[in-house]
């Protein structure tokens, strides 16, 4: 699942008229008009109050990016990097892991648009999921490292960006990569259940990974918070909570049948994979788009009981 959010600059928040404020602002003009000879003059709206410390530190930051040092290296599409502090870590992730990163960026001009650091939370997303600086530049990094990264407008959103609100030109980050999060492997047995796998009346095969702490088991009426992966029986993953790195919440009995009743048969602290047959999954023709099809195997792990 992703989250995506939408930031509205203010000044079209503050500038935003309905149909109907216009129309009435229309009838009192006309109105006016009828009694007086010289219509009334329209109020100027009142400018934002210049921030003389924010203009000295995009300033001050303009100078500062304006040219990369001279110890930046330039990679074969223009990208221009440098590393700032030295990571921990010793592999570099690949396009199809996700990271969990601490960044912010400018435009030239020095003025940031965006900053996970201000917000004080991670970002933590796909590496095929962002602009193309970020994809080929996160990948020259190790954990732990802080780079900044002069992002060209064609690896970037262009010289006029497409996405309304996103900056244009060249750009600026500093990121730091925190953690990066691989995709679990394939399990070696998805196309069949195997041979010391249990099977339920219903036809769901399953075999427990690792036990659970607990003896509690939830209801079908009950949430649960999990890990899990899926993959198709040709072992395509389609769909890991434990890549997006963030567990899943959601009520039993609002799933497909075989987690309903899988899930069930699991403690707290229990991991176990799961074969489901896909009368108990999406079918073999799923009527819901990108749904996948057949039989479908998940190793899921559950981590509480709400």
């Amino acid at each position: 699942m992703k989250i995506t959010a939408t930031l509205i600059p203010l000044f079209l928040i503050a500038c935003a008229t309905t149909e109907s404020d216009d129309n009435a602002n229309e009838n009192k003009s006309q109105s006016t008009s009828a009694n007086v000879s010289t219509p009334a003059k329209a109020a100027t709206p009142a400018q934002p109050a210049a921030d003389p410390a924010a203009e000295a530190e995009a300033a001050r930051m303009a100078a500062e990016i304006a040219n990369p040092p001279g110890d930046a290296k330039t990679t074969d599409s223009g990208l221009v990097y440098h590393v700032v502090a030295a990571g921990t870590g010793t592999e570099h992730p690949k396009a199809t892991d996700t990271v969990e990163v601490h960044y912010s960026g400018w435009t030239l001009d020095g003025k940031m648009f965006d900053s996970s650091v201000k917000r004080g939370t991670p970002a933590t997303f796909p590496l095929t999921g962002v602009i193309r600086g970020w994809t080929e530049g996160v990948q020259l990094m190790v954990e732990g490292e802080k780079a900044r990264f002069w992002i060209p407008a064609e690896l970037a959103y262009g010289e006029t960006a497409r996405r309304p609100g996103a900056p244009s030109g060249k750009l600026v980050f500093d990121i730091e990569l925190l953690r990066v999060i691989r995709p679990p492997e394939t399990p070696k047995d998805v196309a069949a259940a195997p041979k010391n796998a249990k099977k339920t009346a219903s036809g769901l095969a399953y075999r427990v990974l690792q036990p659970g702490k607990g003896e509690r088991k939830p209801k079908a009426t009950e949430t649960v918070e999990v890990h899990y992966s899926g993959w198709t029986k040709d072992g395509k993953m389609f769909d890991s909570s434990v890549q997006r790195g963030r567990p899943a919440k959601f009520p039993l009995n609002g799933v497909i049948k075989g987690w309903t009743e899988g899930v069930q048969l699991m403690a707290e602290g229990e991991k176990t994979r799961f074969w489901i047959p896909a009368e108990l999954a999406y079918g073999e023709t799923p009527q819901r788009p990108g749904a996948p099809s057949g039989m479908l195997v998940f190793d899921i792990e559950l981590l509480s009981i709400q």
